[in-house]
């Protein structure tokens, strides 16, 4: 299966100019390594390395008499060591460091053909050389991966956790986000730099053009979001993808980062929360408008309190306990027509127990009256008939429900 992703990436992912910017000279007596149309430099050694896989790659190596830190660089697709040679200089002088750069397997004069996997075979061969041949230590190495480079960089920094740091320049999230926008890693994807960068323990820092139009800016955002530690990223406003070298702010930026990570680790994490707060004044930029609202605000809310507290300290200013002593009144007021509504509830109870003992009055009035009527009618029964020739005898039966008889 692997095989298989090697040849469909080969067929969409790498470009190697054909024919190859340069040829390699050899001096049979001692062996100098040379490039055509390149002057030797004493400086500059040309390399015969080889892989695990079998091939032969050509690096450079350019010493710096004031280097503390080495640069192992891994260019872009399109392109081979003889295109890159000035730069390579150039960037040596201006960032005082040593550097390495390689052609990929199938790119110059490497030999193989380009894969995934032979440029993880190739950016290793190349670190070895730096380890063996010229005594790099890990933490003394910085690697720099240009787009499809960023490949090979991000799996090897992965792997080296006392790593100085790294730099990826127009990077790739993966290969198949270049050309598709998908949510997730398939198998046959090549450079899942988005899966290996949350490996990376060291500083890094990303360059990209805001109109690369090659690989979208999206790419490099993201990856500087999943980095566990992040440096200011240089954002190229209207940069491409083949031309971010030209900018002023591109040397004068990597020139900072390489300064900041040759400094010892407490300086370091100074140089970090800086770049944190560098960051989030960026984004609070967006909403600058908020910001400004939100701190008039804050600067009313003291004013006002200043405002009161001043009032209190005049001596003439007697507003504030007369409003005290309103408050007062009102509140001895209404406790006062509380008291009134007590008593006059108190009146109406008395008066309710007075009609109460009335009305229980009237009802024993009655109960005697019944009992005296009764008596009397009990005598009338006994008089053989004298009650239906009482007067009173319809309101007796209506009183108490009695039938004629």
């Amino acid at each position: 299966m692997g095989g298989v992703t090697s040849s469909m990436a080969a067929k969409f992912a790498f470009f190697p100019p054909s024919p190859p910017s340069y040829k390699l000279n050899t001096d049979d007596p001692i062996g100098l390594i040379t490039l055509t149309n390149f002057p030797h430099r004493e400086n500059v050694e040309i390399l015969r390395l080889p892989t695990r896989r079998g091939n032969e790659i050509v690096a450079i190596y350019v010493r710096h008499p004031m280097a503390t830190s080495t640069l192992l660089y891994s260019h872009g697709n399109a392109a081979d060591i003889g295109q890159m040679y000035e730069l390579f200089i150039e960037l040596s002088i201006h960032l005082r460091v040593n550097l390495m750069g390689y052609d990929y397997s199938g790119y110059g004069q490497s030999t193989g053909k380009p894969s995934e996997q032979n440029t993880y075979a190739d950016i290793e061969a190349a670190y070895k050389c730096l380890e063996e041949s010229y005594g790099a230590k890990q933490e003394n190495v910085i690697l720099y991966g240009q787009s499809v480079g960023s490949g090979p960089t991000l799996d090897l920094a992965a792997r080296l956790p006392l790593l100085r740091a790294a730099v990826l320049h127009s990077p790739i999230l993966s290969g198949l986000r270049v050309m598709y926008p998908v949510k997730r890693t398939y198998w046959f994807d090549i450079y899942k730099n988005i899966d290996k960068i949350p490996l990376v323990n060291c500083p890094v820092l990303i360059i990209h053009g805001t109109s690369d139009e090659v690989v979208d800016c999206s790419h490099g955002k993201q990856l500087w979001e999943l980095c566990r530690e992040k440096y200011e990223p240089l954002w190229l406003k209207g940069g491409n993808h083949c031309d971010l070298e030209l900018y002023p702010e591109y040397i004068k930026h990597l020139r900072k980062f390489i300064s900041t990570v040759e400094k010892p680790p407490s300086q370091r994490i100074n140089s970090r929360r800086s770049t944190d707060q560098s960051e989030q004044s960026r984004r609070s930029t967006d909403c600058l408008e908020v910001s400004r609202k939100s701190t008039d605000h804050r600067r009313e809310k003291p004013r006002q309190s200043t405002d009161r507290h001043d009032k209190l300290k005049i001596p003439g200013h007697k507003s504030s306990n007369l409003d005290k002593l309103e408050k007062l009144r009102i509140s001895f007021d209404q406790m006062e027509k509380s008291r009134k509504s007590v008593d006059c509830f108190e009146k109406s109870r008395k008066s309710v127990d007075h009609q109460l003992d009335r009305a229980r009055k009237s009802v024993d009035r009655l109960d005697r009256v019944r009992a005296g009527l009764l008596v009397e009618i009990a005598d009338m029964k006994n008089e053989g008939g004298l009650l239906q020739r009482c007067e009173h005898f319809s309101l007796i039966c209506a009183l108490y429900g009695k039938d004629k008889q």
